[in-house]
């Protein structure tokens, strides 16, 4: 019989916002799987907790797996724990998630803490839909290439950055996104929180000396790719507009519907122009 992986959330600043339910499986498990030992071994000795560390950070994320898959194989309890908020959420976890799934072991979450989600809630951006990217690369192009790829997103954009390359990614972003309302949220839940909000523009001459771990929340853009594409076959005349559907091998009838739906026009005038040509 197999043992449980447990993915216990710890507290992102405050001690206090560990849950009940994660000093219980803190104190039961055999093992506790973390981030880096010394971290998780001041929150367990403020809890007067005493257990088996194995180190397990994302460098080791493979070898260390396939250690603690043993270990649940031979009917062990393992928690698995990160420096900071949910495990494989920006932080190691997704591996040995996988394998355990792999071999019918049991994985329950322990919920608590994460940096995104108490960002968001307290942003006042759109809650409704949002998309997390987490770290951006730290590689130019890439970075770049993430930015490009989300300019047109209209949910609420939410992203992880570290405090020495906050400015830079703000500037890309600038460049690349717009000038849109932004959120900085900074040290969640701990003595100097703080949300900075304002134009991209506007937030960059204000972070100067600025420090802590930062969630980034980008409101969406107000144009989705398909307003894009809409505002582009609204610009080029109606016979462009026509072949244009034609190519994708639409009939005569929808082409008229969809071209009508576009202007916002009743679809008897787009036929009578086409009838009278």
């Amino acid at each position: 019989m197999a043992g449980n992986l447990y993915l216990v959330a710890t507290p992102i600043g405050n001690l206090e916002d560990i849950t009940l339910r994660a000093l219980k499986i803190l104190k039961e498990v055999d093992f506790i799987a973390a981030e880096d030992t010394r971290h998780t071994l001041k929150l367990l000795n403020h809890f007067n907790i005493s257990k088996p560390l194995i180190s397990y950070y994302k460098q080791t994320e493979k070898s260390k797996s396939k250690v603690l898959i043993e270990k649940l194989l031979d009917n062990k309890n393992i928690a698995l724990v990160s420096d900071a908020g949910t495990p494989g959420i920006s932080d190691p976890g997704e591996e040995i998630v996988r394998e355990a799934v792999n071999n019918n072991i049991k994985v329950i979450p322990i919920p608590g803490a994460c940096a995104l989600v108490n960002a968001l809630i307290a942003s006042g951006m759109s809650t409704k839909e949002f998309i997390f990217i987490g770290f951006l690369s730290s590689l130019k192009k890439d970075k770049k290439e993430k930015l490009e790829e989300i300019k047109n997103e209209t949910r609420t954009i939410i992203l992880y950055e570290a405090p020495h390359k906050l400015k830079n990614t703000l500037e890309m972003i600038l460049e690349i996104l717009g000038d849109r309302n932004l959120v900085l949220a900074r040290e969640l839940t701990k003595i100097h929180e703080e949300f900075i909000r304002g134009k991209v523009s506007e937030i960059l001459n204000k972070i100067d000396e600025i420090k802590g771990e930062f969630v980034i929340l980008i409101e969406g853009s107000t144009e989705s790719e398909k307003d894009k594409e809409i505002s582009n076959l609204n610009s080029k005349t109606l016979e462009e507009h026509y072949e244009f559907y034609k190519s994708q091998g639409i009939t005569k009838k929808e082409i008229i519907k969809k071209i009508a739906k576009d202007r916002n026009v009743n679809k008897n005038e787009i036929y009578q122009y086409f009838l009278k040509l």
